[in-house]
Formats: C-alpha cells, structure tokens, sequence
C-alpha cells in the first residue's frame, strides 16, 4: 500500500503558513479535504474563518472537526488523495480547554500530548499526503499567566512531535518557508 507524504507547516502570527499550506495541497494533485479546527466562537474567528473559506476552491471538500481530528484522518485518509489540517494550534487549544476544566494541569496535558501524538502517527501512516499548520508561539514573550505557559509549552512540544513524524517540515517566516528537516544539524558532529 503507498504511503502518502506528511508535511508540517509551522510560523508566527501572519508569516503566511496557512497560504503556503493551501498552495502546497492545491500542487499536490487529487482531491483535497480540509479539516477545520476552529469554532466560530466570537466576531473575530468568525471573520477569520470566513477569510480562509473565501480563499478555498470550491472543489475542496471541507470537514469541520475541532476535537477528533485524528479520528477523521483515519477516516478519510485511507484513499489517496490530500488532506489539510488547519490548524493544530486551535486543536491544542480546544483539546486542552476541554479537560482542563476537569483536570488538573499536568494530566490534561499529557492527555492532550498524547492526543497529538497519535495525530502525527495517523499522518505518517496515511494513503493521502497529510498537512498540518501549526503557530509557533515560543519565540516571543513568555506569558505572565500560568494557563498561557503551559499552552506555549504544549504548542512547543507538540510542534516537536509533528516535525520528528513529518517527512517535511517548513517553518514560515515573512512569507518564505525555510525546509527545517534539510537544514537539520547531526548533533554528534557539534
């Protein structure tokens, strides 16, 4: 049976990560899925979300899934073809709030990790060619409250199990992906 590629696109706020994602699926060729992990839950992500419909063909099939999205990847990615995941961020961020209110911390997030991980073993293993866009949230100022720490730590970390799965991983920057699994240093030659 081929296995179809997994990709991880990651960057900042605007560096143009779901436009490259997009374009990239568009050249891969068959029929794209796009999974939306966002809820509409204020005027913004309303906005937001109409944005990124309006840029969709219409021949993209979309499923909006903000929870079990490696449970539909299983689904749908057992025939060829080219499934979008956009974005797992918003998948962090519905997956963690959802037990947090349930649980303390620490084993919502390992829950949540967990969770991820069978998300990027779901990719690697699927028929279609699999993309992930995911924020990279790390870079900037560390949160000065304890809930927006431990998300900027989980994105963190699930951003490393998706890059170690990932047969390519591109990090955005202004517009321009850099291929960061070509660029890998081997750390027993540092």
């Amino acid at each position: 049976m081929k296995r179809g590629k997994f990709y991880f696109i990651f960057g900042g706020a605007r560096s143009g990560k779901s436009t490259f994602a997009e374009k990239l699926a568009s050249s891969l060729g068959g029929r794209v899925t796009y999974i939306a992990t966002a809820e509409a839950l204020d005027e913004e992500m309303v906005a937001r979300i109409k944005e990124h419909q309006k840029r969709r063909p219409a021949t993209w099939k979309t499923i909006e899934e903000p929870y079990r999205v490696a449970e539909v990847l299983e689904e749908v990615g057992q025939e060829e073809g080219v499934i979008l995941i956009d974005c797992l961020t918003l998948l962090l961020t519905n997956l963690y709030y959802k037990q947090s209110s349930e649980q303390e911390s620490d084993i919502c997030s390992k829950q949540v990790l967990s969770e991820i991980k069978r998300l990027a073993k779901v990719a690697k293993e699927c028929r279609s060619d699999v993309l992930i866009v995911s924020n990279e949230v790390g870079l900037g100022v560390v949160p000065d409250y304890p809930d927006g720490r431990v998300f900027r730590d989980l994105t963190g970390w699930a951003n490393q199990i998706m890059t170690e799965e990932a047969d390519k991983a591109y990090f955005l920057i202004s517009g321009m992906p850099l291929d960061i699994k070509a660029l890998k240093a081997d750390p027993e030659v540092l």
